[in-house]
């Protein structure tokens, strides 16, 4: 059977992949032809299992389909309370079957060929690609794929950050709806690693709360249910609620190096494209620069390699924080309310998203503890050296 023959085929229809959709729809060249390459044969058949949270400016391409925003955020730990003016900057939460349905009605003009199957191979012949499926064959310009994938060079240090979120309904007003937590280190801290809640009132009675942490290893039903009891009833006083909805994740936070291509042709995205920032997990507003930055290139006729999704020096960074915060030299709570207490919030959010400029990270990095970030950084080098001495 001959395969099918496209412009750009699109492996995996999971945040990475459908941020592509979108802004091929939104930005590519008119008439690209497009394969989805994907077992789930609606987007909406997708289940409603996570959501996306992130900052910018005002405007995304997602506006749309945002459940809510907001221009202030509560930052705590033990003995310190800070509210943060985001402003002209916000918070916004998107719940991922609104984005589904948001990509699948903004692509309906898109000529775009839904194979509903998993992709076995990718042979990448130099001038096209044959990506391989149970239904078929697809022949494609340009292959981008957003599967997990393994890094090009491991990590010297991984953290995961594991989570459980819950919308809960009270029966009185509980929540503050205009003031959500972004990070509350007032939790009982584990051994090793940090945890936070975390609290987005979508209105005085319903809220998505979350129980994270950047540890080693995930919990079991009991030490979330534990941990998510204890937030909701001591710190946010939601002494009867009712759960609507749960979703629960993991998230790899390491300071491993992902390639941006596994063949000439070839592509990678998301988390196996290093969109996932090492020192926090936040990985949507990487992933639709990276789109974005991929239907800019296709429409102007240049090869869409994604561009790196955070400045390398940010990787030195991340990589001394996750040592710090692993190894025990960082107290992670006090690391992160001290560089919000000393810094204004937008300098802090623009940095955790890859957008600030040298002049403000060197007036970052005076307000955390310099000791600590010396020798998680010569610690960190030091391990490099010893396991890849030959890795730049």
């Amino acid at each position: 059977m001959k395969p099918e023959q496209v412009d750009v085929a699109v492996v995996g229809a999971g945040g990475a992949g459908l941020s592509l959709l979108h802004q091929l729809a939104l930005r590519g060249p008119a008439g690209v032809s497009v394969a989805l390459i994907d077992p789930v044969r609606r987007l909406r058949d997708h289940p409603d299992d996570r959501t996306w949270c992130f900052w910018d400016d005002g405007t995304s391409d997602a506006d749309a389909a945002l459940a809510r925003s907001w221009s202030r955020l509560l930052v705590a730990a033990p003995g310190s309370r800070q509210e943060l003016d985001l402003a002209p900057m916000r918070y916004a939460m998107l719940r991922s079957s609104d984005y589904y349905a948001l990509v699948e009605k903004e692509t309906a003009g898109l000529d775009v060929v839904h194979v509903a199957a998993s992709a076995t191979s990718l042979d990448d012949e130099g001038t096209r690609v044959v990506v391989r499926t149970p239904s078929g064959d697809v022949g494609a310009r340009w292959v981008f794929d957003s599967r997990p994938a393994p890094p090009e060079r491991a990590g010297v240090t991984t953290l995961l950050q594991h989570f459980r979120g819950v919308v809960v309904r009270t029966a009185t007003d509980v929540f503050d709806a205009d003031r959500p937590t972004l990070m509350d280190f007032t939790t009982a801290q584990p051994e090793r690693g940090l945890s936070f809640g975390y609290c987005l009132p979508l209105d005085r009675r319903r809220a998505l709360v979350e129980y994270t942490e950047f540890s080693p290893a995930v919990l079991d039903d009991a030490g979330y249910e534990l941990a998510l009891g204890a937030y909701l009833q001591q710190v946010l006083g939601a002494t009867g609620y009712e759960v609507e909805h749960v979703e629960q994740g993991v998230i790899p936070m390491t300071d491993a190096v992902f390639a941006r291509r596994s063949g000439p042709r070839v592509f990678r995205l998301g988390t196996a494209g290093g969109a996932t920032r090492a020192s926090t997990g936040y990985t949507f507003s990487a992933m639709q620069r990276q789109a974005r930055a991929v239907a800019t290139a296709l429409r102007a006729g240049r090869e869409p390699l994604p561009p790196l999704a955070y400045p390398r020096r940010h990787r030195v960074m991340d990589a001394a924080m996750l040592r710090g915060v692993d190894a025990g030299h960082l107290d992670g709570p006090a690391f992160f309310a001290r560089i919000f207490a000393a810094n204004p919030p937008q300098r802090v959010l623009r940095f955790l998203d890859g957008g600030t400029g040298l002049r403000d990270e060197l007036v970052l990095m005076r307000t955390a503890p310099a000791g600590a970030m010396v020798r998680s950084a010569a610690e960190t080098l030091g391990l490099r050296l010893r396991h890849h001495p030959r890795t730049p």
